[in-house]
């Protein structure tokens, strides 16, 4: 196949001329690459976000501030979102990706120094490095799609998000053997989390995406940001994109405190999110197929119909299984909801505007999450005086959020003119 074409060097669909098999080889060799990154340095990103609210606890001077850590992560990579994708559009996939390694590596290293001084500030400047890693990792799913065919796009990029997987069960299992391996707790995972951005950077060197054309004088560069922006199908596959990915964060972030403030043990904190991480990434193995026969915008509605009934468990009670429940549709929802909105934006944008489209997203989709991760901590602490009143207030939050993406949703099917599939 050739890859000095315009269109797959900018990432774009391959051309006609040349079947989707054949187009389809080396994408699917980078899908592998893509699922190893996602298995291997994914992992950290679930133990980050299960002992962060924790350690955040142990050494915020107030409480309400506990998930400040988790917050900073997310801010991290909202803000890095737009240059990273800059970077990539201008060098390429790879050393975008390892420039997200090495934050990771180095947010882990002032994240082990924080705890050692028992310094909260210098604990935020390392979880604010760890979101640049967090950044890089939103764009496996992107760089899937790269070379790949119209048809096997929306496969290719659940495969990628299938591979954390591999990633829940790996992240809690350091946790547990990680917490209290040294005498400070905690630092034994921060440890191990550099080790795995030390040893995941060498995958990238396996990926086989080539670097983005760059325009010649003259030729059509795409719409800029304020027109994407008012491109229906953009901004509604951002919204859900937004809601689905903030609501996970909501209500993930406040569980490992949650869990331990109703009675139970750390463990058991790991224990519910590994459930939560496995069915999000769990059904990516036929979420595509899904989204290629009934359509992005109905796989994205159901995902928002999951996530109200996590909401609802979540409300229902504070028993082990509960947790488990809510956290499983969390997941769930999370997946169909995110992978679709993906979809629909995939199909919504040219070649050319593919830069300007992914940093957008991101940066808003990450912008989103930071507020939610930032609110759970004040709605889990600083509410209603006890854990119960504090997780039923971050489980009632979820409510104006997903009303608003399902108006979105159902004015775009009366909006013939605006539906891509």
């Amino acid at each position: 196949m050739a890859e000095t074409t315009a269109s797959q060097d900018a990432g774009a669909q391959p051309p006609d001329t040349v079947t989707d098999a054949a187009s389809d080889a080396k994408a699917r060799r980078n899908v592998w690459v893509l699922v190893a990154a996602q298995s291997l340095l994914g992992s950290q990103v679930v133990m980050i976000f299960i002992v962060g609210g924790l350690a955040g606890l142990m050494l915020a001077p107030n409480p309400c501030l506990a998930t400040l850590p988790i917050s900073l992560t997310v801010f991290g990579s909202m803000t890095t979102a737009p240059w990273l994708s800059a970077v990539m559009q201008r060098l390429g996939r790879r050393p975008g990706f390892l420039i997200g390694a090495t934050g990771g590596l180095l947010g882990s290293l002032i994240g082990a120094v924080g705890l050692v001084q028992a310094s909260f500030p210098l604990f935020l400047i390392g979880s604010y490095l760890t979101g640049i890693y967090v950044s890089a990792q939103g764009f496996y799913r992107f760089a899937a799609a790269d070379t790949a065919s119209p048809a096997f796009r929306p496969k290719a990029i659940s495969y990628v998000l299938a591979g954390g997987l591999a990633s829940a069960i790996l992240g809690p299992q350091l946790v547990k053997f990680t917490t209290d391996l040294l005498p400070i707790p905690f630092l034994g995972t921060y440890f191990a989390a550099m080790s795995i951005n030390l040893v995941g950077m060498g995958l990238f060197f396996f990926l086989n995406i080539p670097r983005p054309r760059r325009a010649a004088q003259g030729e059509a560069r795409g719409r800029s940001r304020m027109e994407l922006l008012r491109d229906p199908k953009i901004a509604i596959a951002m919204l859900c994109g937004m809601v689905s990915y903030g609501l996970m964060s909501l209500v993930m972030t406040s569980t490992p405190l949650a869990v331990v403030g109703c009675g139970f043990a750390t463990a058991d904190a790991a224990n519910v999110v590994s459930a939560h991480v496995l069915a999000m990434f769990g059904p990516s193995f036929f979420t595509g197929h899904l989204i290629a026969r009934f359509g992005a915008a109905r796989i994205v509605g159901t995902g928002l119909v999951i996530l109200a009934l996590a909401g609802g468990v979540g409300l229902a009670g504070v028993d082990l299984g509960n947790f488990f429940i809510a956290l499983i549709l969390l997941g769930l929802g999370w997946n169909f909801g995110f992978i679709g909105a993906t979809a629909m934006l995939s199909e919504a944008h040219s070649p050319q505007e593919q830069g300007r489209v992914q940093g957008l997203n991101d940066m808003f989709v990450f912008g989103a999450v930071t507020l939610a991760s930032l609110a759970s901590g004040g709605l889990m602490n600083c509410t209603g005086g006890d854990p119960v009143a504090g997780w039923s207030a971050v489980n009632m939050a979820m409510t104006p959020f997903l009303m608003l993406a399902f108006g979105a949703l159902l004015w775009m099917r009366l909006r013939p003119d605006t539906v891509a599939r």
